[in-house]
């Protein structure tokens, strides 16, 4: 599946980026699509040429048309991970968070059909699944949006388009984990409510999941991987063991449990051993797995159980 092909990745210099590069050194070409120049040059010491010979960079925005549609001639298969995604920062600047995480959406997808693209995966959030929050809500919109693309794709040259969604990646940058590893002798954490729940994904397995939808993709699914389920209290606990807890309240935008599938689109999901595949309605592909149960939904505070 990936031999052989031209890969481009936006927002390719961030932490998913960096985990999955690595395994595609099989591809013919990978494209680093980012805005930013200084991240781009960390990426190139860390990935040597004599390595990573088939890596190339390119600067460019997701929100400039032009750019993309120069930086999508050839390629084959994008795997769409940039976004504006601190939910402060969106609830703040939600007319930025819009042109990046929405509109920027679109420019994909027109590119992505016109220059011919094969696959293209959408990286998304548990935040855009029951929305509460301004990066949730557009994630949302770019989710239907890459969902309903398929139709917008000329039949003989057809572009597939699908949606992958997780939690916390463990230890990504800005992370609650990446923070607490930075603060290990710290006395107080603030923590906005004891019980709070996320689910959590090591970004080496993020990585591999993202493969595996690349190559099981049809078009039009939304992909949930199986994760793990922790409360947050017990990620500080276990941390910084000494650290007294301060309560400081529930931020803007911030839910106490994380949802990844909500009961509306249970008659839509389908459950395998690794994954929740959730198909769009009378959709014409094959369904793999086995439908959930009525009513049935994915949350962090239900995954987690007696625990």
């Amino acid at each position: 599946m990936i031999e052989d092909q031209t890969i481009l990745i936006t927002g390719g210099t961030g932490s998913l980026g960096n985990a999955i590069i690595p395994k595609l050194a099989i591809a013919k070409k990978i494209i680093v699509y980012s805005r930013g120049e200084y991240a781009q040059v960390e990426m190139e010491r860390k990935f040597s040429k004599d390595e990573f010979p088939s890596i190339r960079y390119f600067l460019g925005d997701i929100r400039d048309r032009d750019r993309l549609y120069r930086a999508l001639d050839g390629v084959n298969i994008v795997i769409h991970c940039a976004a504006i995604k601190h939910v402060d920062k969106a609830q703040y600047d939600p007319f930025e968070a819009v042109k990046t995480n929405t509109n920027g959406a679109q420019n994909i997808i027109d590119a992505a059909i016109d220059c011919g693209v094969k696959k293209v995966i959408a990286i998304s959030s548990d935040k855009a699944a029951n929305p509460v929050s301004l990066y949730g809500a557009s994630k949302l919109c770019a989710d239907f949006m890459f969902i309903a693309a398929s139709a917008y794709s000329p039949h003989k040259n057809q572009t597939k388009f699908s949606v992958i969604r997780f939690g916390n990646f463990w230890g990504s940058s800005g992370s609650i984990v990446e923070i607490l590893f930075k603060n290990q002798n710290t006395k107080i954490f603030p923590i906005t409510d004891k019980r709070m729940t996320r689910f959590f994904i090591t970004l080496d397995c993020a990585a591999d999941y993202v493969i595996d939808a690349l190559n099981i993709m049809q078009g039009g699914e939304i992909f949930t991987p199986k994760m793990v389920s922790r409360k947050i209290v017990d990620v500080i606990k276990e941390i910084c063991p000494k650290a007294k807890l301060k309560v400081i309240g529930i931020r803007p935008g911030e839910k106490l449990h994380e949802d990844l599938i909500v009961k509306a689109y249970a008659q839509q999901t389908y459950e395998t051993e690794r994954w929740y595949i959730t198909y769009p309605k009378n959709c014409n592909i094959e369904c793999i797995g086995i439908l959930v149960k009525e009513n049935f939904e994915y949350n962090s505070f239900i995954a987690l159980g007696d625990k």
